[in-house]
């Protein structure tokens, strides 16, 4: 049976090795939540380093009870670490993580960077645990984007069952998946209605408090957003080259936390009551659909937790076999720091990597 995280580091401390993670991109909203998950999730034994870009080298950031210290990602030698943790953005993946594993550290990498390549396994662990096994070609593994990440959760354990023909997805994505600088603009602009100062936005193509934007990420030709290419491609890579899904992707203001409304059509019948009883023995997914009782989950309650949450399960009547739910998920967990985490753990379960240095 595979050992969890605490018995490896505990067998790893017994035999005088000590696993260590660098987590790079430790000053931003992922970085900083990737170091909460770690402690959370058993890593506490671990010997962990916080890296980021020279200009943030010498401030501190917390890991559990211990305070570290933000080292240089120019001149860091990582020939030491087993694992990198890699959010820092696209242009800095590209151009650190081959470096980074060509010093024999499997780089788990949050950016858009490697997802597309084949050669690089795309993995969401309660998903395509299996493709994490091609990670050696580059010694690079990659974290979907958070609003795939969390849609196919909830639909793997439904593909199995009845397989899906077609997906349409409309998300409600919340700003802190655009960053810290989007989640001060949401604060301030929020700030500036209510003593009617003037609001120029920034980090938005539009004003985004008390208002909704369907524009994430640049236009592409077709007039698709990249967003909504981004879950096309990475669904299919992920659970089935055959599904078809069309995205319309929208930010509202809205801290932490992504919704979806999702429809589903199926080659076979299946039945809410079905879905429901699927959905509550599924890996990662919590189904809360009550709606006698207000029962269904919001952004709002899901902030913190590392679940998926599904609610409004209900058949399609337009549809043979169509069924329709909304899904909801802490973007800077599951659909970002977690998944990161659950990665690591994947590798280690799996005895596809060790401590390589002595404590």
């Amino acid at each position: 049976m595979a050992l969890d995280v605490a018995e490896f580091l505990s067998h790893a401390d017994s035999a005088h090795e000590k696993l260590r993670i660098a987590v790079v991109g430790a000053t931003g909203n992922v970085g900083r939540e990737m170091l909460e998950v770690l402690d959370e999730r058993g890593f506490g034994a671990a010997d962990v380093v916080a890296i980021a870009s020279r200009r943030s080298q010498g401030t501190e950031t917390s890991f559990g009870d211990r305070t570290l210290k933000v080292q240089a990602l120019e001149t860091y030698d990582f020939s030491d670490v087993d694992i990198t943790l890699m959010s820092a953005g696209g242009s800095v993946s590209k151009d650190w993580s081959p470096k980074i594993a060509a010093q024999g550290s499997v780089v788990i990498d949050n950016s858009s960077a490697w997802r597309y390549d084949s050669a690089v396994p795309l993995i969401v662990p309660e998903v395509n645990a299996d493709a994490v096994e091609g990670f050696a070609k580059k010694n690079i593994i990659a974290n979907p984007n958070c609003s795939t990440a969390q849609l196919v959760v909830a639909l793997r354990p439904l593909h199995d069952r009845a397989r899906i023909k077609r997906v349409v997805v409309s998300t409600y994505q919340s700003v802190s998946g655009a960053g810290k600088d989007a989640m001060d603009e949401l604060f301030n602009q929020t700030k500036a209605v209510y003593v009617a100062d003037p609001i120029e936005p920034q980090k938005f193509t539009k004003r985004i408090a008390f208002n909704v934007i369907p524009h994430i990420d640049v236009f592409m030709e077709d007039g698709s957003t990249k967003e909504e290419w981004k879950m096309v491609a990475e669904t299919k890579k992920i659970l089935d080259p055959k599904i078809k899904l069309t995205a319309t992707c929208v930010r509202v203001p809205v801290f932490v936390g992504h919704s979806e409304a999702v429809n589903l059509e199926f080659e076979e019948p299946i039945t809410a009551d079905e879905a429901r009883d699927i959905l509550r023995e599924a890996p990662g997914c919590l189904v809360v659909d009550n709606p006698a009782e207000d029962a269904y989950v919001t952004p709002y309650e899901c902030a913190g937790e590392d679940a998926t949450y599904i609610s409004r399960i209900r058949e399609d009547s337009t549809l043979e076999n169509g069924l329709s739910l909304w899904v909801v998920s802490d973007n800077l967990r599951k659909g970002a720091a977690t998944n990161a985490v659950q990665i690591a753990e994947l590798l280690l379960n799996r005895g596809l990597i060790k401590a390589k240095k002595a404590a």
